[in-house]
C-alpha cells in the first residue's frame, strides 16, 4: 500500500505564495481565492490534456475487448468459422457466457473501487488495463464452451472497477459538477469502439485462415496485445493523487519500484488547483463504518434504478445489435451487418458531445436531461418493434434513435452520483457509490444477456414478432428509470443533501459544517448556464 506521507520541499519562496502548511482560510486571506475564472479554466484544460486522452484510449480498448464476443458470433458465418460454429454453442450457452461477465462485474466492482481509493489510483487503473489485455488475448485460444464461460467470468473480475474507478479518479482533479462533460468525452470511446470494432471486424473476417487462425481469433489476439502495451504506458503517464503545493510524495514498499509519474501541475497552476479543490488535498480517512453509512443511504437506490434501465438497453444493443439487424433482413451478410452496426454508435457519440456539456452547465436539472434522452430510447424501441416489416429502414432508424438516446444517460447518471455522494459522504462516498451504482445497475446487463433476446428462446424465434417481448420489457424498465430520476429530484428537494453527521464532526478541511469551503464548492451552488461559452470568448 502506498504511503501517503509527504515532506516539505526546501524552498525560500514566500510560504503564502506556495501555500505551504496554510489552511484554506489563510490562503483566502492571501488573495488566492480571487483568481479569475479564466485562469481556473486554463488549469482544468491542462488537466484535461493529461487525463482525458489516456482515459479515452484505455476505455476504447477495454470496451472493444468486452464486446468482441458479440461480433464474433456473426463473423465468417458463411465459412463456418463464427465463434458459435467453432465452439458448437447453443443459444443458452451463449447467453450464459455473456451474462457471466456481468455477474463477476457486479460482485467485484465495489471491492475494486475501494482498493483503488486506498492504494495508488493510477497504479490500480494500469493494473486493470494490463489484466484485461492478458485475459482478452486468451480468448483467441478458446476451444470449447467451458473455456469461453471461464474467460468471460475472469474478464468480469479483472475489469471490475474500471468504469466507476474512472469516475472516482476524476473527482480527485475536478469538482463533481464539471465531471459530466469529461465522463462523456472518454465515454465516447465506447461508442467509437463499437463503431470501429464493427467496421474493423470486416477486415478481420478477410484474415480468416491466415496463420491457421480464424477471423475472430485474430481480433481477440491483437486487441489484447494492444491493451497490454497500454497498461504499461499508463503506469507512467497517469498522474497520482494530487498533493498540496510545497509537499512531495513519499513512496514505500512495492511502489518504490514503479516508475514515477510526472506531476500534473506545477507552480501557480498547482496553487490555483489547491484553492479550487481543497477538499481533495485533505481527504478525511474512512473506515468500514463510513462505508456502511453509504450503503444505507436512500440516495443510492434511485440512482441504481436509473442506471439499471439504461445500461441494460445499452449492453443489449451492443451485444445483440447485429442479431437484431439480421432479424430485420435475414439476407444481410456478416460484413453488411458490421457496417450497419457502426452508425448506431455514431449517433450515440453525437448525443454525448451535444448533451453532456450542457447538462454540466445546468447541473441542477440532471433529471430533465436524463429523462429526455431515455424518452428517445423508448421511441426508438417502439419504432424498431412495431414498424411494418416492409419498412426495413424505418425499423433500422429506430435503432439509430436508441443509439442517440443512450449516449448521455450513463455519463449523467455517474456525474449525479459524484455530485450527491461527494458532498454527502466525502471520498468514500464517491468511491463506494460510483461502484455500487455501476455494479448493481449492471444487473440490467445480466438480465438483458441472460433472460432477454437470445436468452428467451420463445422470443428469439424467427418471425414477425422476434424480440418483441424483450423490447417491450426494456421499455418498461426504461420507464422505471425515468420515474426514479424524478423521485430522486423530489426527495432531494424535500430532504436535502447535507453532509452526513460523520463528515460534519470529522474535523476535515471544511470550515462550515454544512458545506465545503473550497472555491469550486461555492461556485457549484450556482449554475454556469451558457456563460463563457466558446462563442463569447475573445
Amino acid at each position: 500500500m502506498e504511503d501517503t506521507g509527504v515532506k516539505n520541499r526546501d524552498s525560500h519562496e514566500d510560504p503564502t505564495r506556495l501555500g505551504k502548511n496554510l489552511s484554506p482560510e489563510a490562503l483566502n486571506e492571501a488573495g488566492i481565492d480571487e483568481v479569475e475564472m479564466a485562469r481556473v479554466e486554463k488549469v482544468y484544460r491542462k488537466i484535461d490534456r493529461r487525463i482525458i486522452p489516456a482515459f479515452w484510449l484505455l476505455y476504447f480498448l477495454c470496451s472493444a475487448i468486452r464486446s468482441n464476443v458479440g461480433l464474433a458470433q456473426t463473423m465468417n458465418t458463411s465459412s463456418g468459422h463464427s465463434l458459435s460454429q467453432k465452439l458448437h454453442l447453443t443459444a443458452k450457452q451463449t447467453s450464459t457466457a455473456l451474462a457471466l461477465f456481468y455477474v463477476a462485474y457486479v460482485l467485484f466492482d465495489c471491492p475494486s473501487n475501494l482498493i483503488m481509493a486506498k492504494l495508488s489510483p493510477r497504479a490500480w487503473m494500469a493494473r486493470i488495463v494490463l489484466a484485461v489485455g492478458v485475459i482478452g488475448s486468451c480468448f483467441a485460444a478458446v476451444k470449447a464452451a467451458w473455456s469461453l464461460l471461464l474467460l468471460r467470468f475472469l474478464l468480469g473480475v479483472v475489469i471490475a472497477g474500471m468504469w466507476p474507478g474512472m469516475a472516482y479518479y476524476l473527482t480527485l482533479f475536478y469538482p463533481p459538477s464539471r465531471t459530466g462533460k469529461r465522463i462523456g468525452q472518454y465515454f465516447t470511446a465506447a461508442q467509437v469502439s463499437a463503431a470501429v470494432v464493427g467496421l474493423v471486424s470486416a477486415g478481420f473476417q478477410k484474415m480468416d485462415g491466415l496463420g491457421g487462425l480464424v477471423g475472430f481469433q485474430w481480433m481477440f489476439l491483437l486487441y489484447g496485445l494492444c491493451a497490454i502495451i497500454l497498461g504499461f504506458v499508463l503506469l507512467w503517464w497517469l498522474p497520482d493523487r494530487p498533493l498540496p503545493p510545497g509537499q512531495e510524495r513519499v513512496r514505500t514498499g512495492l511502489f518504490k519500484w514503479l516508475p514515477a509519474s510526472p506531476p500534473i501541475l506545477k507552480g501557480e497552476d498547482a496553487e490555483i488547483h489547491y484553492q479550487e479543490l481543497t477538499r481533495v488535498y485533505h481527504p478525511r480517512p474512512w473506515n468500514l463504518k463510513d462505508l456502511g453509512l453509504v450503503l444505507i443511504d436512500w440516495r443510492l437506490w434511485p440512482l441504481v434504478m436509473m442506471y439499471f434501465g439504461v445500461v441494460g438497453v445499452g449492453i443489449g444493443t451492443q451485444l445483440y445489435g447485429t442479431v437484431i439487424i439480421s432479424g430485420i433482413n435475414p439476407s444481410f451478410s456478416g460484413i453488411t451487418l458490421s457496417l450497419l452496426f457502426a452508425p448506431i454508435w455514431i449517433m450515440d457519440l453525437i448525443a454525448i458531445l451535444i448533451v453532456t456539456p450542457i447538462s454540466d452547465r445546468f447541473h441542477h436539472h440532471r433529471a430533465v436531461f436524463f429523462s429526455a434522452a431515455v424518452c428517445i430510447q423508448i421511441a426508438g424501441l417502439l419504432t424498431t418493434t412495431f414498424a411494418p416489416r416492409s419498412l426495413q429502414w424505418a425499423r433500422y432508424g429506430g435503432l439509430l434513435m436508441v443509439g442517440f438516446g443512450l449516449g448521455p444517460t450513463v455519463p449523467i447518471c455517474m456525474t449525479w452520483t459524484n455530485e450527491i455522494f461527494q458532498r454527502r459522504h466525502g471520498e468514500v462516498g464517491v468511491a463506494a457509490a460510483a461502484a455500487l451504482v455501476s455494479g448493481l445497475g449492471n444487473l440490467g446487463s445480466v438480465m438483458t444477456t441472460y433472460a432477454l433476446y437470445t436468452g428467451w428462446p420463445e422470443d428469439a424465434k424467427k418471425g414477425p414478432h422476434q424480440y418483441r417481448k424483450s423490447n417491450l420489457t426494456m421499455i418498461g424498465i426504461l420507464c422505471l428509470s425515468i420515474v426514479s430520476s424524478f423521485v430522486m429530484t423530489i426527495l432531494l428537494k424535500v430532504l436535502g443533501n447535507k453532509p452526513s453527521q460523520k463528515i460534519m464532526s470529522s474535523g476535515s478541511s471544511t470550515t462550515d459544517a454544512n458545506e465545503f469551503q473550497d472555491g469550486a464548492a461555492r461556485r457549484e451552488l450556482q449554475q454556469r448556464g451558457f456563460g463563457r461559452m466558446w462563442w463569447g470568448r475573445r
